[in-house]
């Protein structure tokens, strides 16, 4: 993948336009009636708020660059709308988390997309990231440093309106210079494949899980009454988030939720020796963690650790199910080495576990396993129903057996 041209005015464009009203808004959707391509992205506020929102919407189209701004007191339900378009192609690069929070914040589904970020992972690219892509393929140096500016504030200052518009400027001719080259490989179906999985995504806020600590760095080598003051710190941790409207990790980072776990301070000079707590932290929250440390003091340790709390979509699987799952994944390891591009464009981690539950054991059982692309099923359905039939094998013969459990 080579540059084909240079973009050396991106400093000189005009300004986009600014959308913040319902007339607005509409004025936008009538100009775009007749396109059939849209790039569309936004900027939302995870890293200052407890439950993230879209702060900024950004659309380009016919040459032209617009702001939406959904902070600003009207329906933005327009905008769903045009994602709901079947007509009109939205291009994203990296979409997945737009989808993601486009359906949980408003319930906007999409239908018609095209993820250029997806499109140059498929290429073979290893660093598929916009920044990368736009300075290899077009000599475009994007200044990435306010990624995680607080996109909540306004008014938005003039290097954030400047690094917003570029995200989707240059997506439209991105897509022209990823088309033929995915054609020419045979490529197109596998990318599909994975715009039509963006596309079905389904989801709702996830709800808190005490257990999560479990996932933090170093949390399985507490001790029991340990574990059980790192639990309730990290429950108070998303207390004081909650309440506060702040990041978590604002309030204080993962390892302070494990170092206070295993220290248990008894005074706020043994909390701000902890580290990752400064005094900072003593001051504004200290009587409260000590309190909860306290509480926790009373409660019964964790003798067994919990198991770690599953993905959204990840199916429970039973010894023999994981076994399975297992083998599916170093034969999709392989494959991808094979095929040169990512693993999960192989096959998706949701379908994985959905076939080692399922077990189909033909390529017609495997193509109606919830989540396997119709290509998938075509070309590596009879692989897949191979392995189920060999694991089922082994497991009849006894050539796999469960791990016998202590005690039994």
């Amino acid at each position: 993948m080579t540059s084909h041209s240079r973009h050396d005015g991106i400093h000189d464009l005009p300004a986009p336009g600014w959308v913040d009203s319902a007339e607005a808004l509409a004025e936008l959707c009538a100009e775009l009636r007749d396109v059939d391509e849209v790039a569309i992205d936004m900027e939302a506020d995870s890293y200052y708020s407890y439950r993230e929102k879209v702060c900024l919407i950004q659309l380009s189209a016919k040459g032209k660059d617009w702001l939406v701004d959904p902070l600003a007191g009207f329906s933005i339900d327009k905008v769903g709308e045009l994602l709901a378009d079947p007509t009109k192609c939205k291009l994203f690069h990296d979409g997945e988390y737009d989808v993601l929070l486009f359906q949980r914040q408003y319930g906007f589904t999409m239908e018609n997309l095209y993820d250029t970020r997806a499109a140059e992972a498929t290429l073979g690219s290893e660093t598929p990231g916009l920044g990368t892509v736009l300075s290899e393929r077009f000599g475009i140096d994007l200044d990435k440093s306010l990624q995680r500016s607080d996109w909540g504030k306004r008014p938005l200052s003039d290097e954030q309106v400047a690094y917003a518009r570029l995200d989707t400027r240059f997506l439209s001719e991105l897509r022209r210079a990823q088309t033929p080259e995915l054609e020419r490989q045979g490529l197109m179906q596998v990318l599909e494949g994975e715009c039509r999985r963006l596309e079905a995504i389904r989801t709702q806020w996830p709800e808190f899980n005490p257990d999560g600590w479990v996932k933090l760095k170093g949390a399985r080598a507490l001790a029991p009454r340990e574990r059980r003051a790192a639990r309730e710190i990290f429950i108070l941790r998303d207390e004081l988030a909650r309440e506060r409207d702040q990041a978590c990790f604002r309030v204080f980072g993962n390892q302070a939720v494990i170092e206070i776990g295993r220290a248990r301070p008894q005074s706020e000079k043994e909390l701000a020796e902890v580290p990752g707590v400064s005094w900072g932290i003593v001051r504004r929250i200290g009587k409260k963690v000590l309190d909860r440390l306290d509480e926790a003091c009373e409660k019964e340790p964790i003798t067994e650790m919990p198991p770690k709390p599953m993905r959204e979509g990840d199916v429970v699987l039973n010894e023999a199910g994981n076994e399975l799952q297992d083998r599916i994944k170093s034969w999709r390891r392989e494959e991808a080495s094979r095929a040169g591009y990512d693993a999960s464009l192989v096959l998706h981690r949701l379908a994985m576990g959905r076939i080692a539950r399922e077990r189909p054991s033909s390529v017609g059982a495997v193509t109606e396993v919830e989540g396997v692309q119709a290509w998938q099923a075509e070309v590596h359905g009879e692989a897949l129903a191979k392995i189920v039939r060999d694991f089922e094998t082994d497991e009849k013969s006894g050539r796999w057996k469960p791990r016998r459990r202590r005690g039994r």
